[in-house]
């Protein structure tokens, strides 16, 4: 059967009975593809499906997918990539005992098959990959690792993976590789692509078990993503010198969409609303890059004569000339230094983030197509530090800069109740009845433990759930209300990962996202669920496809 979950007012999950339906279904919707549909994420047994509204409707959405036909064997990529393993990991003993088998059976049965990437997620660069020997079925560490290294290699259900750079996890890890997952000096960064065929070599011996002719993937150093600013300022270029970042600031854009199949979510502005009018102000293309910062705290000098335009929260403008005289300059509207001036943004009275264009926009170099920055997946320009010189570049001509505008009136403080409209999906089933009142009825608070890639929030009373199985990994969006164990919720922000494996009881309404990313640490959020959960449920138009249900 074909379950379409709502997830959101742009995106549904569409649940299919096994990975090779799933696959299938990918194939068709890649090789021919539904006008409006924007991006793809697929896991174990679902795809997420996110459209763009005035291109089609949710009910023509779903009557296309459903009459695709999911029986068809997704076909393989030509390309082989071999990894070279260093079968140390310290769950390796652990997993031969689960199994029943040596170490060194493992190891054997570990590089005697040949896997598929099936889809990617978690992080950068990561690659689920499936179709190894059919004994290896093992579950999650039960308490997963605050750290694990980049280029381990691990197993969880019936998948084999590579970790591509240092995060927490919980995958039984039996080796480590020095080949680098995720290197952004490579045309295509994430080493492994949906379709790729993989085998593991045991460094030990350098033999492949029943190797077949392949193309052999060599050894990198795994490299910091973090790319750095441009250069310094030359002789008559303008450029705003950093003198305090404040807690922390950033660059943003519109974020860098169609990056699924590389692990890489959109990231981008929290506040597009404001990102857009800063930009409209000084005279910029809407999706211009920024300065995010967050807080307040932020000072920056001047370097020749520019025009900047603050947005977002409700902070004092300050400017300090270069004889010491200074004044307070107000938002949402273009604002002239001279060389020297000094621009202070103070800490919020209302809001939480503020963001700062100038006209011409900031020479920055853009990675995957986007100069955001993304804090979880460590991808675009580093935060801002002392001493950084942005430079501007030239303003392009005919740019006309903006009218002063009306700063918003509903900025969210520290003592505010904020309301959230809640779309319910897809896991809202998975939830008992008093949970789900519990949601509408409970206030939230945000917790200091908040970030770009999610409020954490703090209820009197936690949410439990109905289904206690364990969720495989899924696709999940910005707005996305995840609980995880605890019960306590944690609403996804920009930087959220790209795939997730706990349930989604709902998700914030695209319209009050803007919203979301100006709430303070210690406000309280109130749900408001508009509408009821309803799943539509169809028989697939195929063959039945015998396969175990892989769970994450």
């Amino acid at each position: 059967m074909m379950r379409f979950l709502p997830v959101n007012l742009n995106a549904l999950l569409v649940e299919l009975d096994n990975l090779e339906q799933t696959l299938a279904l990918l194939a068709s919707l890649k090789s021919d593809p539904i006008a409006g549909v924007e991006d793809l994420v697929p896991a174990a047994r679902t795809i997420l499906v996110s459209w763009r509204t005035s291109a089609c409707t949710r009910a023509d959405l779903v009557r296309e997918i459903s009459q695709r036909d999911v029986s068809a064997c997704a076909q393989r990529s030509g390309t082989l990539i071999e990894i070279p393993v260093h079968y140390n990991g310290e769950d390796l003993a652990d997993v031969a005992e689960l199994l029943g088998i040596t170490p060194e059976e493992v190891i054997r049965r570990h590089t005697g098959s040949e896997y598929t990437v099936a889809f990617t997620g978690f992080a950068p660069g990561f690659a689920y990959l499936s179709g190894g020997h059919p004994s290896f079925n093992v579950p999650r560490r039960s308490t997963p690792r605050t750290r694990i290294p980049a280029g381990a290699v691990g197993l969880a259900g019936t998948f084999s993976g590579v970790y591509p750079q240092a995060s927490p996890g919980g995958w039984q890890i039996i080796g480590v590789t020095p080949t680098a997952m995720w290197d952004l000096s490579r045309d295509m960064p994430a080493l492994l692509q949906p379709g790729y065929r993989v085998r593991f070599v045991d460094i030990a011996t350098n033999s492949i078990v029943g190797c077949a002719e392949s193309t052999r993937a060599t050894s990198q150093k795994f490299i910091n993503s973090w790319p750095v600013h441009e250069g310094r300022p030359e002789a008559g270029n303008a450029a705003l010198e950093i003198l305090s970042p404040g807690l922390q600031t950033l660059f943003q854009d519109l974020g860098r969409s169609g990056q699924a199949g590389q692990g890489v979510s959109a990231s981008g502005a929290m506040d597009q609303a404001a990102l857009k009018a800063a930009n409209r102000l000084v005279g910029n293309a809407s999706g211009s890059a920024c300065l995010e910062t967050a807080s307040g705290g932020l000072r920056l000098r001047s370097r020749g004569d520019t025009v900047v335009a603050v947005t977002g929260a409700d902070v004092p403008l300050t400017v300090t000339s270069a004889n010491g005289h200074h004044w307070q300059a107000a938002r949402y509207q273009p604002l002239a230094l001279t060389e020297g001036d000094t621009l202070s943004i103070g800490q919020p009275q209302a809001g939480l983030r503020s963001y700062l264009a100038v006209r011409g926009g900031f020479a920055v170099a853009p990675v995957l197509g986007s100069s955001s920055t993304d804090t979880l997946a460590h991808v675009g320009p580093l935060p801002l530090a002392v001493g950084d010189a942005l430079v501007i570049q030239p303003v392009l001509h005919g740019a006309v800069v903006g009218q002063p505008e009306e700063p918003p009136t509903d900025l969210p403080t520290a003592q505010d109740v904020v309301t959230l409209d809640v779309v319910l999906g897809p896991r809202t089933d998975w939830f008992t009845p008093e949970s789900l009142e519990r949601l509408r009825s409970q206030l939230w608070q945000v917790t200091p433990q908040s970030n770009r890639i999610g409020l954490r929030l703090a209820g009197e009373v936690a949410l439990t759930r109905a289904v206690t199985d364990e969720l495989p990994s899924e696709g999940t969006v910005w707005g996305a209300i995840q609980v995880p164990p605890s019960g306590q919720p944690v609403l996804f922000l920009a930087d959220h990962p790209l795939t997730g494996g706990y349930p989604v009881i709902g998700c914030v309404a695209s319209y009050h996202l803007n919203r979301a990313g100006q709430i303070p640490v210690n406000a309280w959020v109130r749900f408001n669920p508009v509408g009821d959960f309803e799943p539509i449920t169809l028989a697939t138009p195929c063959h039945s496809i015998d396969s175990k249900r892989d769970l994450l």
